[in-house]
């Protein structure tokens, strides 16, 4: 790590225009050794360009950036350029200064072999370079790299990347970028394309391994909490920071709002008192007038507070059947891959399904099943005659590059129709937060959380009543992702919804239908965190039923035991059958978490059953525990 003599970066009065939008407006940024900055903002708003001119890789209009010398400062695009090469080859090359420590100390043993040099000058130099190459991880490095692909869910290290999808492109680009622990690390939606697992050791990674400062241009609302102490917002061109992560930047921001409104209250109504003074007042005025009325004057000119505006998401829902959707002995695969084995599931009414697995599992192909683009292996997938699938797939699908926003919403008319309601496209298109010139933009031109609004709002034109959003959440800003979960809590219809954001899934899911690898899927009541603890109850009670122990219990026979004192014989004999029930009354738990009928009643009873499972086991395990302690003294070995 660098000493601290100096800001790592400092940014000062930063402007930068694009067209008629001002994104950077006189903008002043410092980054220090030991931050750890969340960067948010509405999409749009300039958080990527404020980042690539912190890290030098563009030019602000007006404005200076100041990094420190020798400082490292590394950049991860939303969409990186990743020199040629393996995998492997190119997470390597991140380490430029074990590069560098190498390459000096293999021409010092060509030197040395040559003779050419002082001869304890050399040694001593190639010394010097060794103890850095060990400093900066010694000899072999592939390992490390080996290890990060790895987590990063990249097991193919030969395969070359222009080879790779985007989402695996980033993956490689982001191992290459940790690998080289850089001063400075600017990480532009490094969350994206990475499953709910991957993300949790990322977030523990950044916060005990990187060593480095930090300016996460992030949406993920828990990495924001968990990893940053600062959060800085990116709004009408101006910077606000806030101590903190994502919570206390909220309570902050919330008591920032309240005063602006104080002070734009107080000053309306010295606006209005002043302007009846000045109707009262005859033409002529003394020195003491004219100042009275130049403040009025300065007064109205001052800019006014502008609101955060809402975003007001609606859906469209048809009337639904008493079948809506049915999986049947469903096996899905692609190629000689199997995704899924035997899935048996019904949709109810009201049901939003989380759907979570690692990439590449299937998770896209149950969508593409779904609506008619890949034919299972075997069993049935049976949609009701009333159910109309609302598809929204991760690339966007449907939308004209070339055309305008209004064109893409609305072809050449002026109206969109919203159920019933026929509305002013330019009305719909600003509850999505588009407004004025802004419309005419060609979409090719937007940045990715633009493009993903421009997707939701042509989607929202269906009158679907079963929705399928495959990865909704990518590039979108917090605002619009907190519009997008309040409409889907309202939403009569189906919901099935594949993301990695745990956030989201724990404000929206009523249940989790989880890709566990080898083609197995499993449906868990509740939401992300409900999952997580059934998961865990789920491996513990699977120990307990594996132990010798356990499997004796029912083939024991029931006689009265010697070698124990009565009230212990008697307690032994009454532990058999409250093993007995304790274990009909988790299968009955269990029964009443499989039935799609309990998600109907809303998320409460699943949670209270979920609660009554883990009580149920915890005193199972008790008494099977009391239980071998009565029968080790019963017949001591």
């Amino acid at each position: 790590m660098l000493p601290r003599l100096m800001s790592l970066i400092s940014g000062q009065q930063l402007c930068k225009t694009y067209g008629t939008q001002v994104v950077l407006d006189r903008v002043d940024v410092t980054v220090e050794a030991e931050d750890r900055i969340g960067l948010v903002g509405a999409n749009g708003s300039g958080k990527s360009t404020l980042g690539r001119i912190l890290a030098g890789l563009e030019v602000p209009d007006l404005g200076t950036v100041a990094q420190r010398r020798g400082a490292r400062i590394a950049y991860l695009a939303q969409e990186p350029t990743l020199p040629a090469g393996s995998a492997l080859e190119v997470t390597v090359q991140g380490l430029q200064d074990w590069h560098a420590a190498k390459q000096r100390h293999d021409s010092l043993a060509q030197a040395l072999a040559a003779h050419s040099g002082d001869l304890e000058t050399l040694l001593a130099e190639q010394g010097a370079a060794a103890a850095q190459i060990e400093h900066l991880g010694g000899w072999d490095v592939t390992h490390r790299a080996e290890d990060l692909l790895a987590r990063l869910s990249i097991f193919n290290l030969d395969q070359d990347v222009s080879t790779m999808s985007g989402g695996e492109k980033r993956r490689v680009a982001l191992a290459r970028l940790l690998i080289g622990a850089p001063d400075v690390a600017i990480l532009d939606e490094p969350t994206n394309h990475l499953d709910a697992n991957t993300i949790e050791w990322l977030e523990t990674y950044l916060q005990e391994s990187f060593k480095g400062a930090l300016l996460l241009i992030t949406h993920d609302r828990y990495v924001l909490d968990r990893v940053v102490n600062r959060t800085l917002e990116l709004e009408r061109g101006q910077v606000h920071s806030y101590e903190g992560g994502w919570e206390r930047y909220l309570a902050a921001k919330a008591e920032r709002q309240e005063f602006l409104q104080r002070t734009e209250a107080n000053r309306s109504n010295f606006l209005r008192k002043e302007l009846e003074w000045l109707q009262r007042q005859p033409k002529a005025r003394t020195t003491k007038q004219k100042a009275r009325i130049k403040r009025a004057e300065e007064t109205i000119a001052a800019p006014q507070m502008q609101s955060a505006s809402n975003l007001n998401f609606e859906a469209q829902s048809g009337r639904l059947g008493s079948t809506i959707l049915e999986f049947s002995g469903l096996h899905l695969g692609v190629g000689d891959k199997t995704l899924i084995k035997n899935l048996d599931l019904k949709l109810i009414k009201g049901e939003r399904l989380g759907i979570i697995g690692p990439n590449g599992c299937g998770k896209s192909s149950l969508f593409r099943a779904i609506v008619g683009q890949l034919t299972p292996l075997a069993g049935s997938i049976v949609l009701g005659k009333n159910s109309d699938p609302a598809y929204f797939d991760q690339n966007r699908s449907g939308l004209i590059d070339d055309e305008t926003i209004l064109q893409n919403i609305a072809g050449k008319h002026d109206s969109v129709q919203l159920g019933e309601q026929s509305l002013s496209v330019y009305s719909y298109l600003e509850r999505f937060a588009f407004r004025g010139e802004r419309m005419r933009t060609k979409v090719g031109a937007l940045s990715g959380g633009e493009r993903a609004r421009v997707a939701l709002a042509k989607l929202l034109l269906q009158r679907g009543n079963l929705l399928l959003l495959d990865e909704p959440t990518n590039d979108l800003d917090v605002q619009t992702l907190s519009a997008l979960e309040e409409m889907l809590i309202d939403f009569k219809g189906v919901t099935l919804v594949v993301t990695h954001d745990r956030y989201f899934l724990n404000r929206v899911a009523t249940s989790i239908l989880a890709f566990e690898g080898q083609g197995q899927v499993a449906r868990y009541a509740g939401n992300y965190d409900d999952y997580l603890l059934q998961r865990q109850q789920t491996r513990a009670a699977g120990a307990i039923h594996e132990s010798p122990s356990r499997e004796s219990t029912k083939a024991r026979p029931r006689a009265k035991p010697k070698g124990l004192s009565f009230s212990e014989a008697r307690e032994l004999e009454q532990l058999l059958p409250t093993i007995d029930g304790l274990e009909s009354e988790i299968g009955r738990l269990e029964a009443l978490l499989a039935n799609p009928e309990t998600y109907s009643k809303g998320s409460d009873a699943a949670r209270n059953a979920t609660q009554e499972v883990e009580q149920a086991r915890a005193a199972l395990e008790q008494a099977m525990v009391r239980w071998e302690e009565l029968e080790t003294k019963r017949s001591p070995s």
